[in-house]
């Protein structure tokens, strides 16, 4: 029976109030958090326009002092309306936040100084974290333990856990500070790199330490699985990344008919190595920067001119939007967070990051420069030491502490904050004059030419040759077997096309001459485009055919760039018929034989009119001078004239 009235009731048609249809409604918790969202980018974009439309200003403080500035002030509003400020959450700044930065970082990264001082700024980057993090964690751990200070409730673990939270250098804040400052390639490369590379250290250290912070011991199986952990997230995520790199490279092959979606992959498959990496909780900056620098050099000779400077101009605008709300973030956290205040804790904090960070330096550089050529001085550690800023890499670490199994969280967000502001404000404000003052050399904005390839290319190839005969196999062997490598295998699986055997000076004319070629379109006014101006000769159109003829003649006949020989041994410095190269070089000698007996059996000489004969009185004259009269006379007896002779006494055939 209820069934039966449900269901007529069901079929029965129910009555609605007719309502007036509505023109105009608003319904703002539909669009609350995409328009938020958008309203915070529109809002850090205007920040950093307004920032650039102030020249003077812009000299003096650095645009991430300013952006933290409009940050507290746009917090305080929003608390004086009644309003809960939005804080820096940890999951946002590392999903959506850092990545961007980080593939901008990685894709452009300058490889060639990169690689030649990896071994300083691993150096820097895992001995110099480790020993601010053990510095500065355990003398807090010394200073808490004073009476008076109303710390002794903090245990060593996680002292040492907030040292290794606050000794890291932060990519973000190096990147907005030293890019303003135009600081000379090599200290950029070794404070950057530092901050790139020291993650993988920072995440293993910090994961360590929140483990047995609540427990209260660690063994000696602990920190050797500490150091092994070490090893799986750093080349971890270097792996993942190469993976996503190649794989981005090898897409790109395939897509010369659909040229719209090509940077979309370069964006995916670096976000995907970045995800892929945090799901294992490797290094997900480590993986970024690889995938970034592995698939650049395939993708680029890949893709159209068009899709290159999309992605740039993309990756550019990404990361300036990202660093931009990042520091406005940092200011409105800090209105918005609870916070504890100790003196003690945070003036101790803030000594001992600078103690730990000069005697670092000092020390590891009194290390490296016995191994290095071009050796660091005294202004460039100041520099390096100088430079070591914090940000918010930091505040999203101390952010993610559990309240519950850390009751100093709030002590510890109080001091990371402190230590970000004096770093950014003290520290970023003050590098300019004393970079001025010292007389720091700065970067030389100059086009590369071709004069300077070649002569770099030249010089790579002559270092090499050096380490072969000496029997040392340094970076530039290395490097040349690596080069090697790319060229034989890995060009031609990831490159499409004759752009694969392509040599790299070529690649490199290529690459000038379309910049240029764009430089002079954008000037515009007045300047006449290379194929308007007057040609005083033709040159002459060579069929594909024949320039593929030319071409294979070039790469039969020319000698190769360097040949592998035999390391240098004073007991056998006869050649080896086995080497490489040896079967070409009595090739060719063979043939010079037979050009010389086919030029010798020739009777039309290249011959000037033959003098008139000497007179027998002249002829003995000579002969008593010990004139070279012979050949000469020789030549005469036959008939002919003898050959033109050159500066050097030798017969051109």
């Amino acid at each position: 029976l209820p069934t039966a009235s449900a269901a007529l009731r069901r079929t029965q048609p129910t009555n609605h109030t007719k309502k007036p249809f509505p023109v105009l409604s608003f319904d703002y918790k539909h669009v609350k958090q995409p328009f938020e969202i958008f309203l915070w980018v529109l809002l850090a974009s205007l920040m950093k326009l307004g920032f650039h439309m102030m020249p003077r200003l812009s000299s003096i403080v650095p645009e991430s002092c300013l952006l933290i500035v409009v940050g507290l002030l746009v917090g305080g509003i929003i608390s004086l309306v009644g309003e809960k400020p939005p804080v820096l959450d940890s999951h946002v700044f590392f999903l959506y936040l850092l990545p961007p930065i980080i593939l901008d970082a990685g894709y452009f990264l300058p490889i060639r100084p990169f690689t030649e001082n990896i071994g300083t700024i691993l150096i820097f980057a895992v001995v110099g974290t480790l020993w601010n993090a053990f510095f500065i964690g355990g003398v807090l751990y010394g200073v808490c333990q004073i009476e008076g200070t109303n710390l002794h409730t903090v245990t060593l673990l996680p002292c040492l856990l907030f040292g290794s939270i606050i000794s890291a250098v932060d990519p973000v804040a190096v990147l907005a500070v030293f890019e303003e400052i135009h600081i000379n390639e090599l200290l950029h490369i070794l404070v950057f790199g530092e901050s790139l590379l020291n993650d993988a250290v920072t995440v293993v250290l910090y994961h360590l330490f929140e483990e047995y912070a609540g427990v209260g011991t660690v063994t000696v199986i602990d920190v050797f699985l500490g150091i092994v952990s070490f090893l799986v997230v750093s080349l971890g995520g270097v792996m993942v990344g190469a993976i996503y790199g190649v794989l981005a490279a090898f897409t790109s092959r395939f897509t010369a008919h659909a040229r719209v979606i090509e940077p979309l992959f370069v964006f995916v498959y670096s976000y995907m190595a970045y995800l892929s990496a945090e799901v294992f909780h490797l290094s997900g900056i480590m993986a970024l920067i690889a995938c970034g620098a592995i698939m650049r050099p395939y993708v680029e000779a890949n893709i159209s001119h068009k899709s290159h400077t999309t992605i740039k101009y993309f990756l550019k605008m990404s990361s300036s939007v990202s660093e931009t709300l990042i520091f406005i973030f940092l200011g409105v956290s800090t209105v918005a967070g609870s916070h504890r205040w100790n003196w003690t804790f945070v003036v101790v904090t803030i000594i001992l990051c600078m103690v730990a960070r000069v005697l670092g330096v000092i020390g590891l550089t009194h290390v490296i420069n016995k191994f290095r050529i071009v050796k660091l001085t005294t202004k460039d550690q100041f520099i390096i030491a100088y430079g070591g800023l914090r940000g918010a890499i930091a505040f999203s670490l101390g952010f993610l502490l559990d309240s519950n199994r850390f009751p100093m969280r709030d002590m510890f967000l109080t001091a990371i904050i402190t230590v970000i502001f004096f770093t950014v404000f003290v520290q970023g404000m003050t590098i300019r004059p004393l970079v001025d003052l010292l007389a720091v050399k700065k970067k030389q904005e100059t086009k590369r030419s071709i004069n300077e390839e070649i002569h770099t290319q030249f010089l790579d190839h002559l270092l090499t040759g050096i380490e072969d005969i000496c029997g040392h196999y340094g970076h530039h062997h290395w490097k040349d077997k690596l080069n090697r490598f790319n060229k034989k295998y890995v060009k031609k699986c990831l490159i499409v096309g004759e752009r694969s055997k392509e040599p790299q000076l070529i690649a490199f004319y290529h690459k000038m001459e379309m910049k240029q070629a764009i430089e002079l379109v954008e000037s515009g006014g007045g300047v006449k485009l290379p194929s308007a101006m007057p040609s005083t000769r033709a040159l002459p159109q060579i069929s594909k055919s024949r320039e593929e003829e030319i071409r294979k003649i070039l790469r039969t006949n020319l000698q190769k760039t360097r040949q592998r020989l035999q390391s240098y041994n004073r007991h056998t410095l006869m050649a080896d018929p086995y080497e490489d190269g040896w079967n070409e070089i009595l090739i060719k000698k063979k043939k010079m034989i037979e050009f010389e007996k086919r030029i010798s059996q020739m009777n039309n000489y290249l011959t000037v009119p033959a003098p008139p004969p000497d007179s027998p009185t002249i002829a003995r004259a000579r002969l008593a001078s010990g004139e070279p009269v012979f050949p000469v006379l020789l030549f005469l007896s036959r008939g002919r004239a003898p050959p033109v002779v050159s500066h050097f006494h030798k017969p051109l055939h």
